[in-house]
Parts: structure tokens; sequence; C-alpha cells
């Protein structure tokens, strides 16, 4: 006895809403020819860190896509669009298991160094420096040459 056959059963991609097509920058511009020299155009073309979206994202065909891509290159080659663009990210928080951020710790180290950067010269006047003795400064040279040395270093420390 021969039962009734199923109907096949539907494939999830079959039940899935019909996506819309994306439309291309270049149809919807009318545009008959990627030029390289068009920059900001080529630039709908690429990503955050500079590389070229592909057809899927872009809603190109493949003759767009390729003409696209060839213009980029070029692009690139001429230094108009860049090879690849550095993003950079903040920190968040604290992941090295309670040591602190390297800022606060730079920021300890610094304060002694900061604090003669931003001096001004009349403020510097008022800061007190060790006297030290011309003696010290002088060093062990030939006979003929420390009596010259001592004598510059006198009208240094005069002056």
């Amino acid at each position: 006895m021969a039962g009734k056959k199923k109907p096949p059963r539907m494939s999830a991609k079959d039940m899935r809403k019909p996506r819309k097509k994306k439309v291309s920058p270049i149809v919807k511009d009318k545009i008959e020819y990627v030029d390289y020299k068009d920059v900001n155009l080529l630039r709908a073309f690429i990503s955050d860190r500079a590389k070229i979206r592909g057809q899927r994202v872009s809603g190109n065909n493949r003759y767009q896509q390729r003409q696209v891509a060839k213009a980029i290159k070029l692009a690139r080659e001429l230094a108009l669009i860049p090879y690849h663009q550095r993003v950079v990210t903040q920190r968040k928080g604290d992941r090295r298991r309670g040591r602190p951020d390297r800022d606060d710790s730079r920021s300890d180290n610094m304060r002694d160094d900061s604090r003669s950067e931003n001096m001004s010269d009349e403020d510097m006047d008022d800061v007190v420096m060790p006297e030290t003795p011309a003696e010290d400064f002088v060093e062990m040279a030939s006979d003929e040459t420390s009596e010259i040395v001592e004598e510059t270093m006198e009208e240094v420390v005069n002056e």
C-alpha cells in the first residue's frame, strides 16, 4: 500500500526574509568611470583601517568592484590614499592586576622634573642652587692646560 508523499520541507534559507539588494554609490551617482583621482568616491569603498571593502558590503557588481580596486591601488601608489591607517584605542581600566595605569606611575616619577620645565626664567632665579667650589670642576690635566682651565673657571664663577 503506497502512502501519500509528503511535500518537500522548505529549507531555513528559503524561509528567511528576502534581503534588499544594496545599491552601489557608483550606480546611485550614475558614474560611468571610476577615476583614481576621485578620492572622496574611493573612500566610500575603504574601511576605517584602509582595507578595500568587499562586493557584498559595498553593493558593487564584479565589473564595478574590479574598477574600484584598480583605482584604489593606483591612488595608493600615487600617495592619494594611505595603505593602512592606525587605529588607536584607549585602555579601559586596569587590566594588569593591581598595578596602576602607566599614566599614573609616570606622573609620580615626572613630578620633580616637570617643575623645572614649567618654571619661567624669573622663577628659576629664586631657586637656590648649592654652591660648588670651582676646584671641583677643574679636571686633572697637564700643567700647561690646568692653569688655563683654572683661569676660565674663575672667570665663570665671578660672573
